[in-house]
């Protein structure tokens, strides 16, 4: 059993704590923890997930941003996006199992908590471009619009700065 975090007491911050280390002490974090090859796998794995997530999601933002105007948005779009959304099925479950390992720590860590909330504003962008200026992509010029090369613009700084955060941890 993990020992108690300082903060942990009565209140909202002391109950997500007490989840925490609840969480902490579930079987697969335990094993995560115990051991030695498997956090190790787990981290490779959600480290291939992110690579062809930002990968993909980087070449479409270049494109959107003029970069290789030969290849139409859309048609680019049919082949990058299923990568995208395909590489969340190895993010998503090896941060958690990541995420449960250490979850008192990465809960009361900011660069961690930035993180989060970066990977969220990233996916409100994609949503917001999406909905938005990629509706009309079929009448796209050679040039995206001004609002969508924001979006592409935002898009690339939020995930280089998720790749940061993600780093930075090692350190902090």
């Amino acid at each position: 059993m993990l020992p108690a975090h300082p903060a942990a007491g009565p209140g909202p911050a002391g109950a997500a704590l007490d989840w925490t280390h609840w969480l902490a002490a579930t079987s697969p974090a335990l094993a995560m923890r115990a051991n030695a090859w498997l956090y190790p796998a787990v981290e490779i794995v959600h480290i291939a997930g992110f690579a062809v997530l930002v990968g993909a999601v980087a070449m479409f933002d270049l494109r959107v941003l003029g970069l290789g105007r030969a290849l139409p948005v859309r048609l680019l779009a049919h082949y990058l996006l299923p990568w995208s959304v395909g590489s969340m099925l190895l993010v998503l479950p090896s941060g958690l199992l990541l995420f449960a390992a250490e979850a008192p720590d990465l809960a009361a860590n900011r660069v961690f908590l930035l993180k989060l909330v970066l990977i969220a504003v990233a996916g409100l962008n994609a949503l917001a471009f999406h909905a938005g200026p990629y509706r009309s992509a079929e009448r796209w010029d050679s040039r995206a619009p001004p609002r969508a090369r924001l979006h592409a613009v935002l898009s690339l700084l939020l995930w280089l700065t998720v790749i940061a955060c993600g780093r930075l941890l090692a350190y902090v």
